[in-house]
């Protein structure tokens, strides 16, 4: 039997991969590689760039993993009675690692044809796969903590059954302060909480990360009873407040015409930091207030094929966006303000397109997912 569709969750989905594709398109206006995409350098190169990469990339889009993490964990924890560790493993395994390992190799060798990387880079792309993402698929970084939450909710589902909403309060004010590590980092002390160069697992470690988005999910979905109208109001005001930071962070530190280190730059863009938490629960508020019982076909479709889009992705924006910065990022074919979202949606496009058709080539989910 197929499990009835949640409207609000098909509109996350199509909009968070927009986001995502949103955030790649704005790397061409601040990264110092040659690739146009961020590295370990980046550099801005007017102040056009500077305010609409920090307005798109950081205010606008930086809820985009996030978005996704909630999206699975309201789904997926607690897991079903009756579900084994081992049954649940297996079936998420075989709809995430088979396309991941075909991108991955297909992201190795099909650059080549364009001259975007060597032979001798393909290899050592291959013989990265069994370890870590390669050289052209930075965006699947993300593949690795998703599949780390897979692992950790057959652990956290009997506390999550049993757990109140107090329990889960007091759980995310713990992982509420540990969203702060990374700026006592930066502006504090290098080593916190018994932190040192024998012990980088700090006191909050176990209650950091992307794990509190798996417990905020299931508090919002089972214990917050606000009503739309508080959602709405509230979801705005936390969306605002976190996404405004998150900008003026890169906005205050991308001084145009000075190289800077991307870390440096991107000092309050980090995904489990205080001001992305907010902008998150704020947008993820704001998302539930739909009421619509059945959203349209297009969404829906859509929706079913975000993953198979997401992992093609850069294969189309990387050119794309060659195409239309034509080489100048300080005067592309378009303004910046235009250039970013226009490269994003022609991306999106191109990725529908293709991953329909791929969605009807039987065994099609050993491909896209």
């Amino acid at each position: 039997m197929q499990q009835q569709r949640i409207v609000f969750i098909d509109y996350i989905r199509v909009i968070a991969c927009f986001l995502v594709m949103l955030v790649h398109a704005s790397e061409n206006f601040y990264g110092a590689d040659a690739s146009g995409l961020a590295s370990n350098m980046s550099i801005l190169l007017n102040e056009q760039n500077r305010f609409w990469v920090a307005f798109y990339d950081g205010g606008v889009a930086r809820t985009c993993v996030p978005l996704f993490i909630v999206v699975s964990a309201f789904l997926l924890a607690p897991m079903p009675d009756g579900t084994s560790m081992t049954d649940f493993y297996l079936h998420r395994a075989r709809r995430i690692i088979p396309p991941v390992l075909l991108f991955m190799v297909i992201y190795a060798f099909l650059p080549m044809a364009w001259g975007a990387i060597t032979w001798e880079q393909s290899m050592q792309d291959l013989m990265t796969i069994p370890f870590n993402f390669t050289s052209m698929t930075g965006h699947l970084w993300f593949i690795y903590p998703l599949l780390s939450l897979y692992i950790i909710i057959p652990v956290i589902s009997p506390w999550l059954r049993q757990a109140s909403a107090r329990d889960e309060r007091i759980f995310l004010c713990f992982w509420g302060l540990s969203t702060f590590t990374h700026y006592l980092h930066l502006f504090v002390a290098s080593e916190l909480w018994g932190e040192c160069f024998w012990n980088r697992y700090g006191m909050l470690w176990y209650v950091s990360g992307f794990l509190g988005y798996l417990v905020m999910a299931h508090y919002i979905r089972v214990h917050l009873q606000w009503s739309p109208r508080t959602k709405l109001r509230l979801g705005t005001l936390f969306f605002l407040a976190g996404a405004v930071f998150t900008a003026w962070g890169f906005w205050l530190k991308g001084v145009p015409g000075q190289p800077i280190e991307t870390p440096q730059l991107e000092w309050a863009w980090e995904f489990c930091t205080p001001n992305v938490a907010l902008a998150t629960f704020g947008a993820f508020l704001l998302f539930s207030c739909i009421r619509q019982r059945q959203a349209p076909r297009l969404v829906t479709g859509v929706s079913k094929l975000t993953f198979g889009m997401y992992l093609m992705h850069m294969l189309f924006l990387a050119p794309i966006a060659t195409a239309i910065t034509a080489g100048d990022r300080a005067d592309p074919l378009l303004p910046v303000w235009a250039a970013i979202p226009v490269i994003a949606v022609l991306s999106y496009i191109c990725c529908a397109v293709t991953t329909k058709l791929i969605s009807l080539i039987p065994g099609h989910q050993w491909l896209i997912g």
